[in-house]
């Protein structure tokens, strides 16, 4: 919630009262039920999201990253008062929740606040179920390939296991994504579509968990130009592993970080999510001198380092979907 300094009180009062005592009224439920299904019919309906989902059910093979968020149609409807009473008073308590705040406020009056309306935070083990720990994902790497006539584009994504979020190699994996497929002036961009024309969207991101990280690529592209956009997406995977990135991209992409970083400061709702993020994957709040200093001291080695260790041939999976005519795609196909 984003609210004036001086109402800050009465926000906190609605937001914890939201959140201590809700009703989850059976019709309530009922309702949001329909909103949800409604949701997933949604993702239904986007082949970016179809493409995610089935991507992510084989790249996380039987571990819970691999489930999608919203659930199903199915275990959305078995969710009744009862069943979600009992996982709210378990999970949503002063155990397990960050309380984090930014603007003109005083920490001491937020501290007051959550202690007024939450209490003091019990052991792990008595009210509190504390973070189920589901096991470290074996990150595998599948070839999916699913045929659907009706779509226009054929959407395509090419991943390798990457970092986790705790490492501090996270910096230099950041520079790595971002130089590759980051932004406009990233190699993938100017490669795929600038230069080709082959993609209106074409990238790569990170995502990073607390045990576990995945790099990817993504582009949409028609499905006759698939299989170059995936031969030009290797071909820059290939030369980062042998040549790395020149000291101009390095240059280029610290400045952007650091911009994005400093930019993100000017919003405190930014700044709350940070703070927030910091404090659920580190357990403590990170100086921003330090975090610049880090991005400061990211080598060209460390990078082409990274790319290296993550980026081979028996690591690489990929999925497309779309009308692909036949499309098949071998391990040597992959090759890095």
């Amino acid at each position: 919630m984003k609210v004036v300094d001086d109402q800050l009180a009465k926000a906190f009062d609605l937001l914890a009262d939201m959140l201590v005592n809700p009703r989850f009224d059976e019709k309530e439920l009922k309702r949001e039920q329909k909103v949800i299904i409604e949701e997933i019919k949604m993702t239904d309906d986007s082949p970016e999201d179809i493409l995610g989902e089935l991507f992510n059910e084989k790249l996380f093979l039987g571990h819970p990253l691999g489930l999608p968020i919203a659930g199903t149609s199915r275990t959305v409807k078995s969710f009744n008062h009862k069943v979600t009473r009992k996982f709210h008073e378990e999970t949503f308590n002063a155990s397990n929740l960050i309380i984090a705040a930014a603007g003109n406020l005083e920490h001491a009056q937020i501290v007051e606040l959550a202690e007024k309306f939450f209490g003091t935070p019990t052991s792990c083990g008595q009210s509190a179920v504390c973070r189920q720990d589901a096991g470290v994902p074996t990150i595998a790497a599948p070839i999916i390939i699913k045929k659907n006539k009706n779509l226009e584009q054929a959407h395509l994504i090419i991943a390798t296991p990457f970092v986790d979020a705790k490492s501090e190699r996270r910096y230099a994996a950041d520079i790595l994504t971002n130089a590759l497929g980051g932004g406009t002036s990233s190699r993938l961009w100017q490669k795929v579509r600038e230069e080709k024309g082959l993609a209106y969207s074409v990238g790569a991101s990170a995502a990073l968990y607390q045990d576990c990280g995945v790099f990817s690529i993504y582009a949409g592209t028609s499905p006759k130009q698939t299989e170059e956009v995936l031969d030009i997406s290797l071909k820059e995977l290939r030369a980062v592993v042998r040549h790395g990135i020149s000291g101009e991209e390095l240059e280029l992409v610290k400045a952007q970080s650091v911009a994005s970083i400093l930019l993100g400061l000017e919003d405190s709702s930014t700044r709350a999510g940070t703070l927030a993020h910091l404090e659920m994957i580190h357990g403590r709040q990170i100086p921003l001198a330090e975090t610049l200093q880090k991005i400061e001291d990211v080598t060209i080695e460390e990078v082409q380092e990274l790319a290296r260790e993550f980026f081979q041939t028996e690591k690489i999976a990929f999925g497309a979907l779309g009308d692909l005519n036949g499309l098949k795609i071998k391990r040597e196909r992959l090759e890095i």
